[in-house]
């Protein structure tokens, strides 16, 4: 509608128009009669990169698609700026001002696919060092590492790797049910979970499981996951996060804006080590988790307001409405 609304200009002109009036996260690619256009938003919340295969160009979220359909990655779309794929190629507008960067570090800890890369850093080597730096920063040693599939995978891997403890994909995956993070209903999130994973007991029977994730949102998905591994066996269960506690909600586009939801924001780690019935329970730092994307605490480049609270687009409206929710952590 915003970009109707500007009809009466070029088409790139009609999107720097409608990007001056949204504030947030976005990455769009927009089909039109002749055309191909990328946008990504000033601060780069988002990814978006352009490929090239055969004489055409294309575009996606992210740089396995480019693999998957044998097009060579060319570069990533600045933040802030159009391109045109058409008849006659590429060509980029910047109408738009760059902001302060901020690339959503969660692409890194969990959404992203472990093929993909951003900003030249390779996710699976990210979410390696993740698991390389819970090791030195926990201290915490057992029997045997055990990935939660898929996402905690790398950084169980990476783990393992520092310790040397035996890595033993001890929870087999249902690949028939999707992500119970982003199941509409906490009924459905909670049926999800026994579904999508069962322990192998003869990986966790008498033995001190250390089990790495990538995060705990509202905890009930953890809480099930170490009941099932003790249930199986296991006489110790330690839960280690490849991402600090998740704190504040996020407004660009990870589904986390009730703030009543977040269990770190009502319960100290000890609290929530209680409430999901583990026996050892470490978040990786703030400053850890910047250290495994290449990055440093003070440095711009990404955004951790789900972890910090630092937002780096206002959104104090929004948090008033989410601080208003409630919800019971039992």
């Amino acid at each position: 509608n915003l970009i109707a609304q500007y009809g009466q200009n070029s088409i790139e002109e009609s999107l720097s128009k409608a990007m001056i009036d949204i504030k947030g996260a976005y990455s769009v690619v927009i089909l039109s009669k002749d055309r191909l256009i990328g946008v990504r938003d000033p601060q780069g919340y988002r990814p978006l990169c352009i490929g090239k295969l055969g004489k055409g160009y294309v575009l996606a979220s992210e740089t396995c698609a480019l693999d998957i359909i044998g097009a060579e990655f060319i570069r990533e779309v600045e933040p802030g700026e159009i391109v045109t794929i058409d008849k006659n190629g590429i060509t980029s507008y910047s109408y738009i001002q760059q902001g302060k960067r901020a690339f959503c570090v969660f692409e890194f800890v969990y959404i992203a696919r472990p093929d993909s890369k951003f900003n030249g850093l390779s996710v699976y080597e990210a979410r390696h060092r993740m698991g390389e730096i819970l090791a030195r920063e926990s201290n915490i040693r057992g029997d045997v590492v055990m990935p939660v599939p898929d996402s905690g995978i790398c950084a169980a891997l990476g783990f393992a790797h520092a310790t040397g403890i035996p890595y033993q994909s001890g929870l087999i995956k249902n690949r028939y049910v999707g992500r119970t993070f982003i199941q509409p209903t906490q009924f459905m999130r909670e049926t999800s979970v026994r579904l999508k994973l069962n322990p192998v007991r003869e990986m966790v029977e008498g033995k001190h499981v250390i089990l790495v994730d990538d995060s705990i949102v509202r905890g009930t998905t953890s809480k099930k996951i170490i009941k099932m591994v003790k249930e199986a066996g296991a006489k110790e269960v330690s839960l280690l996060l490849a991402s600090p506690p998740t704190k504040f909600p996020c407004f660009f586009g990870v589904d986390t804006q009730d703030a009543g939801e977040l269990i770190a924001a009502h319960k100290t780690v000890e609290e929530i080590r209680e409430y999901i019935g583990a026996d050892h329970l470490h978040y990786i730092s703030h400053a850890g988790l910047l250290e495994a994307v290449g990055c440093k605490e003070g440095e711009e480049g990404y955004c951790t307001a789900c972890f910090s609270g630092d937002y780096l687009t206002p959104v104090e409206d929004l948090l008033k409405k989410s601080n208003q929710s409630k919800y019971k952590f039992e």
